[in-house]
């Protein structure tokens, strides 16, 4: 998980070095939405915010919270 997200920032930053601003946009686009929409799901599902765990809720907000 965390190596798709490194990957894709890596991408993206190739291409804004190559001044391909459209393809760095949608490159950042399709890799952190999903990322966001996961987080999401996990904070509500399994209902993190209810247990007064900040830690938790802080890698979620991170986006580390699948290592939880």
């Amino acid at each position: 998980f965390m190596s798709e997200t490194a990957a894709a920032l890596c991408l993206s930053a190739a291409y804004r070095h190559a001044g391909d601003r459209m393809w760095q946009t949608l490159t950042l686009l399709f890799a952190l939405v999903p990322c966001a929409l996961v987080q999401l799901s996990l904070v509500f599902i399994h209902r993190d915010v209810s247990r007064d765990r900040p830690l938790v809720l802080l890698l979620h907000l991170l986006q580390l919270g699948p290592l939880v």
